[in-house]
Order: structure tokens, then sequence, then C-alpha cells
């Protein structure tokens, strides 16, 4: 019986002393309105192609790849992003030569939240800190976080989702 009870308090106190622990990442939220002429978003498949229309068949202008960041134009107005056919109107750069186009919504994040590390951190393939890792990231790295759930970020790992635990 005392074993349970010393047993319950060393865990409690190991608990509250994890809870009183310096974070070990910096979370950047995303844009406010009216900072630019649009939301930036994050590129999240290997390469996207900015096109001429809002369709597949149109003539590709430029390639994008993973991590690029197109400004969606429009939308941090009330109405949103320009948008049709699921394509959204694109900014390379709020420069006025910039390249203008449309790239496919399904593969891009508007206006995300980022994860940054402050020393290095293991991805897990689910949220269970006994799932496989299937990364370890170095610090400084800059990742998309798509969702928070629990205690858990869920983060784009080039194509791929990942796990980051909070704690």
């Amino acid at each position: 019986m005392k074993k349970h009870i010393w047993l319950a308090i060393l865990t409690a106190l190991i608990l509250s002393l994890g809870c009183t622990a310096a974070a070990h990442a910096e979370i950047i939220p995303p844009y406010g309105p009216g900072q630019q002429i649009g939301y930036p978003a994050v590129v999240l498949c290997e390469t996207l192609s900015l096109r001429e229309s809002p369709n597949s068949y149109s003539r590709a202008i430029q390639t994008l790849f993973y991590g690029e960041t197109p400004i969606v134009v429009g939308a941090d107005r009330p109405v949103g992003p320009m948008e049709e056919n699921g394509f959204v109107y694109v900014t390379l750069d709020d420069s006025e030569d910039s390249p203008c186009g449309w790239i496919n919504a399904d593969y891009i994040i508007i206006n995300p939240s980022w994860y940054v590390t402050e020393r290095s951190k293991p991805v897990y393939a689910w949220n269970n800190t006994d799932a496989p890792k299937v990364a370890l990231l170095d610090r400084g790295t800059r990742l998309p976080i798509l969702r928070e759930e629990g205690d858990w970020y869920v983060i784009s790992l080039r194509g791929a989702v990942g796990w980051i635990y909070k704690g």
C-alpha cells in the first residue's frame, strides 16, 4: 500500500516538474488582416504548377516547390480569395512585376502558423510517443502547422503528415 502512495506522489512530482519546463519550440502565428495584398500560402507537395487559368489543362507559367510561399490574392478580404474550380489566384511576391496565376488549392495551406524548433525534436507517425518516429527535426527547423489536436501539432513534412508532441 505504501509503495502505491509513494509511486503516486513521485508520478505527481514528475508531472508537475514536466509542466513547468521551458517550451522547446516557437510558434509563429499567422499574419493579421491588412498587412499585405493577401495571405501567404505554403506549397505542401513536391511541385505545383502556377497556371494561366483556373484549370489543370491551362498552360503552366512556372513550377513552385515544397515550402514556397506564394501570396493568395484577396484572402484577407471578407469575400475571401479569388477562387474558381478549386484554384486560387496567387502572386509570387508583392512586387508589381511578380508572376501571377492560378494554383490548385488542394495542395496548399493558406496563412498557417509555423512550428520552429528550439532543439532537436522527434516527429511521430501518429499522436502517440510510442508510435514510430518518422523524422528528427534539427534545431531551427520551420514547418507549417496543419492543425492542433490536444497535446499534439500536426505538421507538414515534405508532402507527408507528422505529429509533434507539445511537451
